[in-house]
């Protein structure tokens, strides 16, 4: 027991709320409702396995340079690095098995899929613009779930998946800025180290703007109705809050506001989303 809370400790599992709330709410637009039980069933495995893989493959790629964060320095005490390499394979060949199950595109993309939510772990090294890249691989999610209930692509889960990548860039910004001082020491890349906390938190909030104009453009795109419409108010009060509590440049105000707002954000998205499908 304590070793499956130590393995859900060390991938984040809690955080798995923050991209699963918008694959549930394409899913819901994609079938008009609720699909089969078998559907649902086979994206919610989806969901984690890709996000189990795609966190395990992340501690393992920055296994050296967690160790000299003093904030994350603790990650690699929760489970031996071989572990967290065969928890890697293991979730990744089971995330390719579910897309088996699922239908013939799902299949075929699935090496894509884990190409891309992998890729975003190495991006540090090389560009600054990483923050966008952990946007990309939260973005597969709506694609992904769209995909598994229609079988083909259209605008709804492109536009929603846009969105999902300013929105998880955004909120990444926010939260570098905890280790500025550090990747900045180290020689890691990203946006906070390439423009500097205030600006950084400027540029979050222009992202966020942009994710809440292209919220909007997916109920337009997706035919959803005023109870979709009225969720998008208490988004924009949750995104309020948590740029205001990184104004602050507390520690702790972050990492509430964070995990919160966050959290907030995605639950209230896919109640909007169900209601307007269910209700009209």
């Amino acid at each position: 027991m304590a070793s499956l809370r130590n393995a859900l400790t060390f991938i984040r599992f809690s955080h798995t709320v923050f991209a699963l709330p918008f694959a549930l709410g394409s899913m819901l637009v994609a079938a008009r409702g609720l699909p089969g039980w078998r559907i649902f069933g086979l994206i919610l495995a989806a969901m984690v396995t890709a996000r189990t893989a795609a966190m395990a493959f992340n501690r393992v790629a920055d296994w050296e340079m967690d160790q000299r964060n003093p904030r994350t320095a603790g990650r690699h005490k929760l489970m031996s690095r071989a572990g967290a390499t065969a928890l890697v394979v293991g979730s990744a060949a089971a995330f390719v098995g579910v897309s088996w199950l699922i239908n013939p595109l799902c299949f075929a993309l699935s090496p894509v899929a884990l190409l891309i939510i992998f890729f975003y772990s190495l991006t540090k090294r090389f560009t600054h613009y990483t923050q966008l890249f952990l946007g990309l691989a939260l973005a597969v999610a709506p694609v992904g779930a769209w995909l598994a209930v229609r079988g083909s692509f259209d605008w709804a889960p492109l536009v929603l998946a846009a969105g999902v990548l300013l929105w998880v860039a955004g909120f990444d910004l926010i939260y570098a800025t905890m280790d500025y001082d550090f990747d900045r020491g180290a020689g890691v890349r990203s946006m906070v180290v390439r423009f500097g906390i205030p600006q950084s938190l400027r540029l979050a909030v222009a992202l966020h703007t942009a994710m809440f104009l292209l919220l909007i453009a997916f109920g337009w795109v997706a035919g959803l109705g005023a109870w979709y419409y009225g969720s998008l108010a208490l988004v924009l009060i949750a995104l309020i809050y948590e740029h205001r509590s990184a104004a602050k440049l507390d520690l702790g105000a972050i990492n509430d506001a964070f995990f919160k707002s966050n959290a907030f954000v995605g639950i209230v998205f896919v109640a909007g989303v169900w209601a307007s499908v269910g209700l009209g």
